[in-house]
């Protein structure tokens, strides 16, 4: 263990993924995770079902594979993580590196929480306690607890931290082409038997899939459709996991020979496939039991306290269905949680050269102390936090903010400027083509990385900003 990592840290010699499709199960895991399951299909219910699928695939075929490819092959060009890697291509853009691995160090702590409270959903619905995760006291008595959430935190921090410490071959590689299938085929399940379902008032799984597939334009302005392609591109952030380091450290483990179109293309499909199946999985379920207003409910509310009213609606079989489906979500945390520190602990070994070990170790001692502060943040330290639109929240959504909403952007703005007119796209393509690949959508990614990227993502900013509505 200690060999491979100090062979990670030699001159001239960096460990890789040692297959394409290690690599692409362990980018896909990286994507595939909270922010799809709980994210993306509550922003297609609020945002006319079917007009934000459109919306959202074409984006991804655009804005995201644009992202996507670009940092991508950054890290595997300049053999270097995000801390390191932007100022190898530029020596006036080292401190993009900065930026891009602040948003895993601060996404990391509250990340691991969350996936605390998963754990603890986990264990209610395989031990049989799914009916008093249904009442609607138990995820607001269980995140304001004093110890309960630190230790489920803790534990899953661990099993993160265990397997990066291992490495890339035999912790994050081995483990994504085991979860990433099972995971896969339990999404398949649950989406399946989402639309079979019949609820409340006659309402059927199968109804909940029509206002999810069909596009919705009734009332729709000018200004609704652009808040619709704004909050699609923003939920791309969360699917394939760009403006946050964890592409280029994962591309700096890409062998030259393997294909990068290609790798590229089949993450961009399991990812939207995934996020179209999260869909699948919540939407007709919660529509059929609890209508209109329970597909209102975002983030924590949608996962924690809507979906288990809906599991414990379906009777015996729903403790089966709920402890299939935390399971399921707690693989895709895991995966996820694994390449945001995987994101840091690559960058701290590049820029100070130490081992994986000793980096490992101590980004993880950080993690869980900030982790435990934000933990405290929901009693100890409670306080209203005020954010853009008028909203509150407490430190959890103050860090979630700051990392998705202003330095998410300010890095994918950087970059694009960076590769559209400084380096020039011409070095992404040059990669991306090394063996003699064909790049299939060469004017789309200059048109996209020069001109219309950074006209999106500064909406995106502004609007995070509360300047534009």
């Amino acid at each position: 263990m200690e060999g491979e990592a100090m062979k990670e840290n030699a001159i001239g010699k960096r460990n890789s993924f040692s297959s394409s499709i290690g690599f692409v199960l362990a980018a896909a895991g990286s994507a595939v995770g909270l922010g799809n399951i709980w994210r993306f299909p509550y922003l297609a219910a609020k945002d006319g079902g079917g007009l934000f699928l459109v919306v959202y695939i074409i984006l991804a075929l655009t804005f995201g594979f644009t992202m996507l490819i670009t940092e991508v092959a950054i890290g595997r060009k300049t053999k270097q993580s995000a801390l390191t890697a932007y100022g190898k291509l530029h020596k006036k853009f080292g401190w993009l590196g900065g930026f891009a691995t602040l948003v895993p160090f601060l996404i990391l702590p509250y990340y691991c929480i969350i996936g605390g409270w998963v754990l603890k959903y986990c264990i209610a619905f395989i031990t049989g306690q799914g009916g008093a995760a249904a009442e609607s006291s138990y995820f607001t008595t269980f995140i304001t607890g004093y110890h309960e959430p630190i230790i489920y935190t803790v534990i899953f921090l661990a099993a993160v931290a265990v397997v990066v410490y291992i490495g890339v071959n035999k912790g994050i590689e081995n483990l994504s082409k085991v979860l990433m299938p099972i995971l896969l085929l339990f999404v398949i399940a649950i989406a399946i038997f989402s639309l079979t379902v019949k609820g409340a008032e006659g309402r059927t799984g199968i109804d909940g899939l029509k206002i999810y597939l069909i596009p919705n334009f009734e009332g729709k302005s000018f200004g609704d459709i652009f808040t619709v392609v704004l909050d699609a591109m923003g939920q791309l952030f969360y699917s394939i996991s760009v403006a946050m380091g964890i592409m280029v450290a994962y591309g700096s483990y890409f062998k030259d020979e393997s294909n990068l179109n290609k790798s590229v293309n089949q993450i961009e499909i399991f990812d939207t496939v995934v996020a179209f199946l999260a869909g699948i999985m919540i939407i007709p379920a919660v529509f059929a039991f609890l209508g209109d207003e329970g597909l209102q409910n975002a983030g924590p509310g949608l996962m924690f306290v809507a979906l288990p009213k809906v599991f414990q609606a379906m009777g015996p079989v729903g403790n089966v269905v709920g402890a299939v489906f935390f399971v399921m979500v707690f693989f895709a945390a895991l995966t996820s949680a694994i390449s945001i520190l995987e994101a840091v602990v690559s960058s701290i070994m590049d820029k100070m050269h130490w081992t994986r070990k000793k980096s490992t170790i101590l980004e993880t001692v950080v993690a869980l102390v900030l982790g435990v502060i934000i933990c405290l943040g929901y009693n100890v330290f409670y306080f209203d936090c005020p954010l853009p639109g008028g909203k509150t929240g407490q430190l959890l959504d103050l860090f979630d903010y700051l990392s998705n909403n202003i330095f998410m952007p300010v890095v994918a703005i950087g970059t694009c400027i960076l590769v559209g007119w400084l380096v020039k796209p011409e070095t992404i393509i040059s990669e991306a083509t090394k063996n003699g690949e064909k790049f299939r959508r060469r004017g789309l990614y200059v048109v996209m990385i020069k001109f219309i990227a950074p006209i999106l993502l500064v909406a995106l900013l502004l609007g995070s900003l509360g300047v534009i509505k």
